[in-house]
């Protein structure tokens, strides 16, 4: 069974499921939760742009494709 990964890192399910994992160890551990919300702010803000960066690149490449079977 071979895994998508490209469509598990643009997942907005996996990321958020993340931060919010992150901030609970934050907050279990000490932190307090201004910093637990700042650091899953910054995880979601950087999934979004991989997000974005991983559509385009696929985009990118399925207009290739189509280019170069005409």
């Amino acid at each position: 069974m071979k895994i998508n990964w490209q469509r598990k890192l643009t997942s907005r399910k996996l990321w958020v499921s993340i931060a919010g994992f992150v901030a609970g160890l934050i907050v279990i551990f000490g932190g307090n939760q201004a910093d637990a919300d700042k650091i899953s702010g910054s995880i979601l803000t950087g999934a979004s742009v991989l997000g974005y960066i991983l559509g385009e690149g696929l985009t990118d490449a399925a207009n290739k494709d189509d280019k170069e079977g005409d």
